[in-house]
């Protein structure tokens, strides 16, 4: 059986707080009652996964809405029934993504005692963060998220800054990426709000654009390499690297087929992705289906493979190996077949940064002996060729007079 892991949203996307951009709010406004998952659909997913070879390793991502809602006894008991079906030389990985503003004392002494990974979303300084990230009553976050990073900190919680990158803060890279490094949070994962209103046909306006999030990303780039590579790291570029050093993925947006993860709601629904949690998207449910009837459904299959169903001006981008299109989710108005709205930014982020990242992977290799067990079909930009990044000039007179000078 093919390796995957467990999306888990054990509250559905019940949440305590009422952030505008978030792309769960329509379940939230029209959730009649609290979901919660139950004793039962529980039991049955860990024991059930548990039973599967996932060489080994089992990984659960505890999601919401927000996760911690189910209170400390619901993660005892997900930690006993890891035990309880764990087999010998078996490891278990649980990380969880949090607004972090109901962690106690109490909740992140358990957090550590089971090393649990925590993601824990901050927008930035709090002009930026509180401007969409608000309770149900309408008021700021920002404090309740750094007393809750407090208590994981006092706890040797080990976690990461999981950035929403949205209009509020996209022109704003520097001031964002110096106050998480200035309050010593060195793991960033950097991630592009883009929800499409369908009814309109176009971005919400908390969204942002391609052109947007390539200048975003760039930013961040110039000021990591100066003083940070052995310092801070960003997600983005740690896959980047990954690929280079080891011809591999580790983040699915890059990858060519959408089946690394399966999404377990509260009821016990399982579905392809956690963007698309959707009736028509609907594989089965743990009670009555087991994982290797939801590897093999016709439905999973159409998704997972329709990521590699792109645009055809994708097949001419000297870029395809490191997105595949992008996410199916930033291909808007339902059609596969869509340029990613982001598309024209990762290629000026791409144009801009690759040469540095080759060049680091190939010091990477050589310093660790590794052997590069695929050969990469990146196209090599020639000096005198179109810039990748759509400008119209010469690579020569664009992107290319931008890479960092400590190469």
């Amino acid at each position: 059986m093919k390796p995957f892991s467990l999306l888990i949203k054990p509250a559905g996307a019940d949440c305590n707080l009422r952030c505008k951009y978030c792309f769960y709010i329509d379940h939230l406004q029209n959730e009649g009652k609290k979901p919660r998952m139950s004793d039962e659909i529980l039991e049955k997913m860990i024991s059930s996964y548990m039973a599967t070879e996932q060489n080994g390793h089992y990984v659960f991502g505890w999601q919401g809405g927000e996760p911690t809602l189910m209170g400390i006894d619901f993660f005892k008991k997900v930690v006993k029934l890891q035990q309880k079906y764990g087999r010998p030389g078996s490891r278990v990985s649980n990380g969880l993504q949090t607004n972090a503003t109901l962690i106690s004392s109490e909740l992140a002494e358990f957090f550590g005692k089971y090393k649990f990974l925590l993601g824990v979303s901050l927008d930035g300084p709090p002009i930026i963060h509180d401007h969409y990230r608000k309770t149900r009553g309408n008021t700021p976050t920002h404090e309740l998220v750094m007393k809750g990073i407090e208590h994981l900190k006092k706890n040797n919680v080990e976690f990461n800054i999981l950035v929403l990158v949205n209009d509020r803060n996209v022109k704003s890279a520097k001031e964002v990426y110096e106050y998480l490094v200035k309050h010593q949070f060195y793991y960033h994962q950097y991630i592009p709000c883009v929800e499409y209103d369908e009814k309109n046909k176009k971005l919400f306006p908390f969204s942002i654009t391609g052109e947007e999030w390539g200048d975003f990303l760039c930013e961040i780039f110039d000021i990591w390499i100066k003083n940070d590579v052995n310092r801070v790291s960003i997600r983005h570029f740690d896959s980047i690297l990954e690929y280079f050093v080891y011809g591999r993925y580790n983040v699915c947006y890059m990858n060519k087929d959408c089946r690394q993860y399966f999404v377990v709601e509260h009821d016990g629904g399982v579905y392809p992705c956690d963007f698309f949690v959707r009736k028509d998207l609907c594989l089965g449910n743990i009670l009555t289906d087991s994982w290797e009837d939801l590897l093999n459904s016709p439905i999973y299959y159409r998704f997972g493979t329709s990521k590699s169903a792109w645009n055809k001006a994708c097949n001419a981008c000297p870029f395809i190996s490191l997105c595949h299109g992008d996410c199916q989710k930033f291909r808007v108005n339902n059609n596969s077949r869509t340029l990613s709205v982001l598309c024209t930014g990762w290629k000026k982020f791409y144009a801009h940064s690759l040469p540095y990242f080759q060049s680091l992977a190939k010091k990477i290799r050589l310093e660790h002996d590794i052997t590069l067990p695929v050969k990469h079909d990146f196209k090599k930009i020639g000096r005198n060729d179109a810039c990748p990044c759509g400008s119209g000039r010469k690579y020569k007179n664009c992107c290319m007079l931008k890479i960092p000078r400590t190469l």
